[in-house]
């Protein structure tokens, strides 16, 4: 992907996920293009917002627990349209 949109022109899919986490329920964010230094900024606001752990995988941010309400309103306050998937 290119190396970084401005948020308004992106478009995050937070999605819920248990799968492959051993029963832990996360919430991850999806669809972002930015360079994984920029990811791991975003990810310290995130976790900031909701005071939860997390960590950037493949390019996608993960954060323990749901927090899928409370993520895409931060997301939509730093300018990120934001899509819902998933349970």
């Amino acid at each position: 992907p290119p190396p970084g949109k401005p948020p308004r022109q992106q478009t995050a899919v937070v999605s819920r996920d248990r799968k492959r986490r051993r029963g832990k329920t996360v919430t991850v964010i999806a669809g972002l293009q930015h360079n994984p230094d920029t990811l791991r900024e975003l990810l310290k606001h995130l976790q900031k917002a909701v005071g939860a752990g997390g960590t950037v995988k493949e390019g996608e941010i993960e954060i323990q627990g749901d927090h899928r309400e409370r993520v895409g309103e931060k997301l939509v306050e730093l300018g990120y349209k934001v899509k819902y998937s998933g349970g």
